[in-house]
């Protein structure tokens, strides 16, 4: 049976973890940031894994030193074609018989990169008008329910629904966490 995994090749998957690490080609040390390091040959297992030296704090790392790759079983074309499935939204099911692996196995590498994705995420930072088109408000306090006062009546243009009724509402944003 051919699998996606023997079409995938090892070379151009760690060219393609190369190129979206370091987006500019300027390989940078792990540990300390420095862009002085120098290339240290090949990987002994694994001979399209670049190996590196630090100059600046002599530390020794390699192509996936520090990310959700490093210290996996699996072969590199394996998590790259895993992930390219998880982009197709298949289930963990599909992935493991597209791969040739067991259900449990594929469950670990999902979970795995997920959380590796959530982590990378940037936050998320609003600027300028935000726009509000609804709005749902508790409408009361448990054991207490004159401590909510209604704001205004039938008449008045309110809703006892709790949602906001009208023109979508704007104000500035702020930040949330400084």
């Amino acid at each position: 049976m051919l699998t996606l995994t023997h079409l995938l090749e090892e070379a151009k998957c760690y060219e393609t973890v190369r190129r979206l690490r370091w987006p500019e080609g300027n390989i940078e040390c792990p540990h300390c940031q420095s862009p002085t390091v120098i290339k240290r040959g090949k990987d002994d297992k694994h001979p399209h894994r670049q190996r590196y030296t630090c100059k600046a704090c002599e530390h020794q790392f390699d192509d996936l030193t520090g990310t959700v790759f490093m210290g996996r079983h699996q072969p590199l074309r394996v998590w790259i074609g895993c992930l390219y499935l998880m982009g197709l939204n298949l289930s963990n099911q599909q992935i493991a018989q597209e791969l040739d692996l067991h259900k449990d196995d594929v469950h670990a590498m999902t979970t795995q990169l997920r959380q590796a994705m959530v982590e990378k995420k940037p936050e998320v930072q609003l600027s300028g008008t935000v726009e509000c088109d609804e709005v749902y408000i508790t409408a009361g306090h448990k054991g207490h329910p004159e401590a909510v006062q209604k704001k205004g009546g039938k008449g008045a243009g309110g809703s006892s629904k709790g949602f906001g009724v009208g023109a979508p509402s704007q104000r500035k944003s702020r930040r949330s966490w400084g």
